[in-house]
């Protein structure tokens, strides 16, 4: 299996310095800062990435298992919002919450809920990321 490969740089103190990253395909190269992190600052930050790849894996995670199922979904949408919060050890992720809808033929809602909550605790991301606290909202579109 391949390699994924990412790179940052920081330049300055972290109130007032400025980082720049990028994908090794180019994809993803952006900016970021304090203010693009902590507050509402132009920019990228690491947990809008987190947010990305989680989102995109849990997408391909449950059609896959729906495909697996016998459904062929239409589309799979998935929103992902990492939670950044300052707690008494400092700042850390809390919680990420994914929000899921779907077109799929022919399923019924259970059926789809249950291969929504077994997406999320196998996708490859949930896994790794599983020191934290994943709610899942998953719905069927009509």
């Amino acid at each position: 299996m391949p390699v994924r490969i990412a790179s940052a740089e920081w330049r300055g103190n972290l109130p007032q310095g400025r980082g720049s990253l990028q994908t090794e395909t180019g994809s993803v190269k952006g900016s970021y800062s304090f203010a693009s992190r902590f507050e509402e600052g132009a920019g990228t930050n690491p947990e809008e990435l987190i947010a990305a790849a989680h989102a995109g894996c849990f997408s391909m995670a449950l059609a896959n298992a729906l495909a697996k199922a016998g459904f062929e979904a239409e589309s799979v949408r998935t929103t992902a919002k990492v939670y950044l919060e300052k707690g008494e050890a400092g700042f850390g992720i809390t919680r990420i919450h994914l929000e899921c809808r779907a077109r799929v033929p022919r399923i019924e809602a259970s059926a789809f809920l249950e291969h929504a909550r077994a997406a999320k605790e196998g996708c490859p991301v949930s896994r790794a990321l599983a020191a934290t606290p994943i709610e899942l909202d998953a719905a069927l579109e009509t």
